[in-house]
């Protein structure tokens, strides 16, 4: 095992973190929105394997990550369940809603969505073919909590309050959303790890919206589902659970799920998270993603308190939530700079 982030996965602790970025290939490179605009929309790229996997590629090339995340989008699984899904310029996606059983009963069988998703795989198969040897290919999927709030709501929400009322009004709707979500989630990762995915991320973006029994429920449960059933498939498979703004709940939460690796918000510390999650593995993180708009001294100073934060075991370096478009890509370049000086 020579990729560096295969062996921080893996429990090595190593003298340099390997680094990739959430978001690594998006609007903040010029080369990103060339590709974009040659695409027409944000949906035919997802479905272009060709395009998808250039604007996967772009980062690579400008930065030498030692990981490229597949391009695609976490709502690409409910369109394929059957939902319509379509994006409003300025405003984001807009889904079809399930709020009742009878909506819920008109989703298409789990089996169905390879149909949808099979542009998907593709990407992933021209990705494993042109990534440079020592770069690992992460897949990925939104974790079923935080897809089935775009689905209840038919977009983005800042308090996911449409998903909150329906788990509160009718329980066994909204936990059938959820089974459905989570089987799909994993017929989908093990069709990307069979295309040559070497490591999955699962994506709860609104995990921190969740408190107490609802966080054991909608959380951990349909993680630790997922993670067994790919597991199972796929032995050896490293997995990155990102459970956005747990807080407290980071801690333990490799242990109750199976995760290899743990993602961390901007939220916590470094330091808190090293003394209470990575005792239990490799985490992954958390410089704030701000500082790649300021940058500056603190960009520097900040990423290599990170770095110093978790030098004492398996660490995987990253942001704490995805790079922004008004980003400065000079900015990254100081960051890796800082990471591998």
């Amino acid at each position: 095992m020579t990729k560096t982030i295969l062996r921080a996965l893996a429990g090595e602790t190593l003298p340099v973190p390997p680094v990739w970025m959430m978001r690594q290939a998006g609007r903040y490179l010029p080369e990103y929105r060339a590709t974009r605009a040659e695409a027409g929309d944000f949906l035919s790229l997802c479905y272009a394997p060709d395009l998808a996997a250039e604007v996967t590629l772009q980062p690579i090339r400008r930065y030498g990550f030692d990981a490229a995340i597949l391009f695609a989008d976490i709502l690409l699984l409910p369109q394929a369940l059957g939902a319509d899904l379509w994006f409003e310029t300025g405003e984001g996606p807009r889904l079809s809603t399930i709020t009742t059983p009878g909506e819920l009963a008109k989703l298409k069988p789990v089996e169905a969505i390879h149909d949808t998703l099979s542009p998907i795989y593709e990407t992933v198969r021209i990705l494993a073919r042109d990534l440079p040897k020592d770069t690992t290919l992460i897949g990925f999927a939104g974790a079923p909590w935080t897809v089935a709030t775009y689905m209840v709501a038919g977009r983005g929400t800042p308090d996911q309050g449409p998903a909150h009322a329906l788990k509160a009004s009718d329980r066994a709707t909204f936990q059938g959303l959820i089974d459905i979500l989570t089987e799909g989630t994993i017929a989908y990762l093990s069709a990307q790890v069979e295309a040559g995915a070497e490591v999955i991320k699962l994506f709860d973006s609104w995990a921190g919206s969740l408190k107490g029994q609802d966080f054991d429920d909608f959380a951990l449960a349909p993680a630790k589902r997922i993670i067994a059933a790919l597991k199972a498939r796929h032995p050896g498979l490293p997995v990155i659970a990102f459970p956005r703004e747990a807080g407290p709940r980071y801690e333990g939460f490799a242990r109750a799920t199976g995760a290899d690796c743990v993602a961390l918000d901007s939220s916590v510390s470094a330091d808190w998270a090293a003394a209470h999650v990575q005792k239990d593995g490799c985490v992954q993180g958390n410089l704030d993603q701000r500082l790649l708009v300021t940058g500056g001294e603190d960009l520097v100073a900040e990423t290599k308190r990170v770095v110093r934060a978790f030098s004492g075991g398996p660490h995987i370096f990253n942001l704490g939530h995805g790079i922004t478009p008004d980003a400065d890509p000079d900015n990254v370049q100081r960051m890796i700079d800082a990471i591998r000086g």
